[in-house]
């Protein structure tokens, strides 16, 4: 198995961490025994920190607790619970909608980036990962290694000290051009007396850390909290135990082993031979199938790009009329074609009243309309970098499917890296990724995947209601968002507007922002500044 790096703690601090975290050592753990809010507000500092978990815990919450009422608690040997009951209900008799009531707060760290995909995939889970726009990866683990996965078939392979040297020399280009670039933006952009040192060192170093973000590999670590129920949970783990990749099943096991410490009745079905065991096989099986079947089928199974593109492939021309049909349906007593023939019947301005009346004045962009406009959807497909991928694909009410990471769509160089004249450099180190790609991909085509750069492209497919559009538009294309999402956002409501021909559903999305800005998080920052100076108040 990996090794992953074991955190060091005083014997002081390990007394602390005992009561609340089920183990020390490894990189999954649950927190038990605090308040839903403190897990809420760790978790929410835990996606902008570089520390782990249990650090972050002793350097920024420990001082603010009352503890003294919890010595005697021992979280890591395991929680006595009584659960006949629930092993009765649940296991006995299958009533899954006992397994929602029961959640755990899990921590999951040292996770590559193509792992944190396969955990944020539920869609009932709720999660918060380590962001790339604040963490620099120039920071090396306590073992003095950078922060990447690092495979042990692969290791063990004739390709092994090649892997460690070619993911060595992306993440020495990425720390020597993050000053570099930093110095930059620094001249480009001068401080204002408006703001502080501190918003202006922030807002600098998120735009540095977002256009050298794409040499980073996939393999690269991060830090990922998880809240979710015990039913979220099994699916997941059954999805996981039948991954291709080694990580995935092997991190599968490491999470069992801390949840059953928590929820113990909730997972007994998953080792089951006819329930938990049955249901991996049958995944690990259709997907081997699929596979061979398109083998058989198709002489290709790759087509490339030599751009960023986003399509609209499928929609209803008649959405709107379908909007404004729900719209009539659940405000009136009417019958679903009754509704429909009403509906039909209207004229073009009346039809605009009703969902100008249905839309609302809308204040910000948190309100949103009701249900009726899931009544039509999009299918979008997508191929654009990794990085913007990894944001978008955290939208949980739509979905998504993604194909295998690879270099045969070719990748992007920022702007900003162009015109600091640092793309040289950037392109000759995605030149050393590709290359190692190609070559692990002979003999481990899921492991390859990790020696991809995110600067490389993905193809994926997005398929979402107008109600989640709205949602998905409107915040990827805020001013504080990266430059490559924010370009899907604004192409997505052009294409629902023009190509759909929704315009009453594309106008209802008043706070698209298009605005250019210099510095994405400067705004934000100020923001924030202003909210702890109130706070200091």
């Amino acid at each position: 198995m990996h090794p992953y790096v074991v955190e060091q703690f005083t014997d002081a601090e390990q007394a602390v961490l005992r009561r609340y975290f089920t183990n020390l050592e490894g990189p999954v753990f649950a927190l038990v025994n605090l308040p839903e809010v403190v897990k809420g507000a760790l978790f929410a500092r835990y996606s902008r920190s570089s520390k782990s978990l249990r650090r972050l815990f002793l350097d920024e919450f420990v001082g603010d607790l009352e503890l003294a009422g919890d010595a005697g608690v021992d979280a890591t040997v395991g929680l006595d619970r009584a659960d006949s009951l629930y092993q009765k209900i649940f296991f006995e008799y299958g009533d899954d909608s006992v397994a929602q009531l029961g959640g755990v707060h899990l921590a999951c760290e040292q996770s590559s980036n193509v792992l944190t995909k396969v955990l944020e995939r539920g869609r009932i889970m709720s999660y918060l990962e380590q962001s790339t726009r604040y963490l620099g990866y120039d920071r090396r683990l306590e073992n003095g290694l950078y922060r990447y996965y690092r495979d042990h078939d692969v290791l063990e392979s004739r390709l092994g000290a090649r892997y460690v040297g070619e993911m060595d020399r992306m993440f020495d280009t990425y720390a020597q051009l993050l000053p570099q670039l930093t110095g930059f933006l620094t001249d480009k952009y001068p401080k204002t007396p408006e703001d502080t040192d501190f918003v202006y060192r922030q807002a600098i170093r998120a735009k540095a850390l977002d256009a050298v973000r794409g040499l980073l590999p996939a393999s690269s670590l991060s830090n990922l909290g998880i809240y979710a129920s015990g039913q979220a949970y099994e699916s997941l783990l059954l999805r996981m135990r039948a991954h291709p990749l080694p990580e995935v099943r092997q991190y599968s096991q490491l999470m069992i082993d801390e949840l059953r410490k928590v929820i113990p009745s909730f997972l007994k079905r998953i080792d089951v031979p006819e329930r938990g065991i049955a249901w991996t096989r049958y995944l690990a099986q259709s997907r081997g199938a699929t596979r061979d079947v398109l083998n058989t089928l198709l002489d290709d199974l790759v087509t490339t790009t030599d751009e960023e593109q986003v399509h609209l492939v499928a929609y209803d021309p008649q959405g709107e009329e379908r909007v404004l049909e729900a719209i009539v349906f659940a405000n009136s007593a009417l019958g679903h074609d009754d509704a429909t023939a009403r509906v039909a019947t209207m004229t073009p301005e009346q039809r605009e009243h009703l969902m100008k009346a249905y839309v609302g004045e809308r204040a910000n962009r948190r309100h949103r309309p009701g249900r009726a406009l899931e009544r039509t959807d999009y299918r979008f497909e997508l191929v654009t970098d990794y990085g913007a991928f990894r944001d978008l694909q955290r939208h949980r009410l739509l979905t998504i499917e993604w194909q295998p990471l690879g270099v045969d769509l070719g990748y992007d160089v920022p702007e900003l890296i162009v015109e600091a004249g640092l793309a040289p450099q950037y392109e000759e180190s995605l030149a050393h990724s590709a290359a190692l790609v190609r070559d692990l991909h002979e003999e481990f085509p899921d492991q390859a995947q990790y020696a991809v750069a995110l600067a490389f492209r993905i193809r994926y497919v997005i398929q979402m209601n107008a109600r989640e559009a709205m949602h998905l538009i409107e915040l990827r294309s805020g001013p504080q968002g990266h430059p490559s999402y924010r370009r899907v956002a604004h192409e997505m409501l052009r294409l629902i507007r023009e190509k759909a021909g929704h315009q009453a559903i594309a106008d209802a999305m008043s706070f698209v922002d298009h605005s250019d800005t210099d510095l994405e998080r400067l705004e934000s920052e100020r923001a924030a500044e202003r909210n702890r100076t109130k706070k200091d108040y």
